[in-house]
């Protein structure tokens, strides 16, 4: 009997419920033609979210606002103050939820279309690549939330995440290593490549281009920085474009939404609503005024609601896309991979070469000063400032942070008082792994809580 699209409760995680529905309903469409899986692919509300609540724990974000502190829900409060546990026993975790769902559909696909009806053997491969891009893009956030950074010496024996590859709702869900993690990651990725086209219809889809760019990060996040430069470049030959903010100065109306973004690669966005989210005062200091950046992306908090003092993120506001933090791969970041490998192999002309060019599209002529570096050291602190200010208000700066603190010239430890209450984040502390809702653990008690 065929299992149908059950969305009420299709993911095991998200519900902790190890039951499901096999049977027809009236009005449910059972998984049975090629074009019923390229649906649930191309559905973006069930595909093209990922996380959103490490926005709050990034160095980007900076509460000061009294009346913004009081306002803050308590899983948003605790995040930001990285606390031991963010949810009670009776809550779940939407980030978790949204992730494991979009697995839950791309396992689906990768079981059933290859039989499917009707469909012809090419789009049956270029759907079933789809589905491994998509689920190795979530394992990889979800890895890089609620597990350890990858360390080579440590990887083998550090928590992964429970590895779901199946739609088989009484599948284990032991959390396999970090290691495991990545090594299903880039098997995904690397065995998806040929079957998918160069450039996608919908940059919500993957692709060629997507598949390399995903690559990048990845390798980046394992410290193999020549792999992460090669698929960086990659990605750039497939897909180059760079938006000239220069062409906004005096009027935003034909601002392009993400979909029609020539830098977007391969559209995922953040879970949840994080609209107005106060930025930190030296992420301002970084950025500077004559940026445009700065001069198009950050408000004051009185254009907000409900407003603040301060200063917020502006950007998706423009195209009315509001909460949807843009997480994906794009150009710029390939483009700073390029330079972070070339920068480590003190290589200081590339690295720089490529900051410049997309400094060159961020400032007005009379602002633009080009940057220059002697050194890979001196160029690696370039690349590291110019990711802050392009990927500032998206949550991205976390994933850098952990990663960083690997180098010890790169650490960062973070200070934060809030209600009174002052907290501190050390480099490679346990609080840089988001705790597991201890919901999921008391329902599955074979998942293990992360350390605190």
């Amino acid at each position: 009997m065929k299992k149908i699209i059950f969305y009420i409760a299709v993911a095991l995680l998200a519900t902790g419920c190890r039951k499901y529905v096999e049977i027809n309903q009236i009005g449910v469409r059972t998984l049975t033609y090629t074009s019923d899986y390229r649906a649930l692919m191309d559905n973006t509300s069930e595909m093209e979210s990922v996380c959103g609540l490490q926005i709050y724990s990034n160095d980007d974000t900076r509460i000061l606002d009294a009346n913004k502190q009081t306002q803050l829900t308590d899983i948003y409060y605790k995040a930001y103050q990285w606390q031991s546990q963010y949810y009670s026993d009776n809550q779940s975790d939407a980030d978790w939820d949204r992730m494991y769902h979009t697995i839950y559909n791309a396992n689906l696909t990768l079981e059933g279309v290859l039989t499917s009806n009707k469909g012809s053997d090419a789009d049956k491969k270029q759907i079933y690549a789809e589905a491994q891009v998509h689920r190795a893009f979530t394992y990889w956030m979800l890895v890089n939330i609620y597990a350890k950074q990858y360390d080579s010496t440590t990887a083998s024996t550090d928590l992964g995440v429970p590895m779901v590859v199946s739609s088989d709702l009484y599948a284990s869900l032991k959390r396999g290593s970090v290691q495991a993690a990545y090594d299903m990651i880039l098997n995904d990725l690397l065995s998806a490549v040929d079957a998918l086209p160069d450039l996608p219809d919908y940059n919500t889809r993957p692709s060629k281009a997507g598949a390399y760019a995903v690559l990048a990060r990845v390798y980046l996040s394992v410290r193999q920085f020549d792999k992460a430069r090669s698929y960086a470049e990659k990605a750039l030959a497939l897909q180059k474009g760079l938006l000239d903010l220069r062409s906004y100065q005096t009027s935003t109306a034909s601002f392009p939404q993400r979909l029609k973004d020539p830098e977007v690669i391969f559209s995922k966005v953040s879970n949840g609503t994080y609209q107005g989210i106060q930025l930190d005062t030296a992420l301002l200091t970084l950025l500077g005024t004559s940026d445009l950046r700065y001069k198009l992306f950050v408000k004051p908090g009185s254009f907000f609601f409900p407003s603040f003092t301060g200063y917020g993120y502006w950007r998706y506001t423009y195209t009315r896309e509001y909460n949807k933090m843009y997480q994906g791969p794009n150009v710029p970041e390939m483009m700073l991979i390029v330079a972070e490998a070339a920068a480590r192999s003190n290589d200081a002309t590339t690295a720089v070469t490529m900051i410049n060019s997309i400094r060159e599209k961020r400032f007005a002529a009379t602002d633009y000063t080009a940057l220059a570096a002697s050194t890979g050291a001196e160029a690696m602190q370039l690349v590291i400032a110019e990711r802050r200010r392009e990927f500032f208000g998206t949550g991205l700066r976390w994933f850098d942070q952990k990663r960083l603190n690997k180098d010890a010239a790169y650490q960062v430890t973070i200070t934060r008082d809030f209600k009174g209450v002052t907290t501190t984040l050390l480099p490679n502390s346990n609080r840089y792994v988001f705790p597991i809702a201890n919901k999921y653990i008391l329902l599955n008690p074979e998942i293990q809580q992360n350390p605190e």
